[in-house]
């Protein structure tokens, strides 16, 4: 395959294994995995990223584009109005954006960062 091809291949890595900082956690204990398939050294990254329920505050100061591939989260800027997440949605958070990230049932997404 093209090195300027990425396959995001869950098998062909292994992916990192993490958690939201305790101090940002507000219920669950949420567990992350995520596979990186792409770093360019410049600050855009991509790849899969999955969590188990819980719920923890987060703060973007990149953009990002996600795909949810499966499960149900619930995002929520600060003073503003809940957004379900499930199967098949797309959005792009840009930065600045403050609130909460709830996973409802365990969820997995496709999701491209840019520093």
């Amino acid at each position: 395959m093209s090195d300027r091809l990425i396959r995001f291949d869950k098998a062909a890595s292994e992916p990192e294994t993490g958690a939201p900082a305790k101090e940002k956690v507000r219920s669950g204990r949420p567990t992350q995995k995520t596979w990186n398939f792409e770093d360019d050294g410049n600050g855009l990254f991509a790849g899969i990223w999955e969590s188990s329920a819980g719920e923890w505050d987060v703060e973007y100061t990149e953009w990002e584009f996600f795909h949810i591939l499966e499960g149900v989260s619930v995002l929520t800027e600060e003073g503003g109005e809940p957004v379900k997440l499930t199967a098949g949605d797309s959005f792009v958070i840009r930065p600045g954006f403050k609130g909460r990230w709830r996973v409802v049932e365990p969820t997995k997404k496709h999701y491209v960062v840019k520093v």
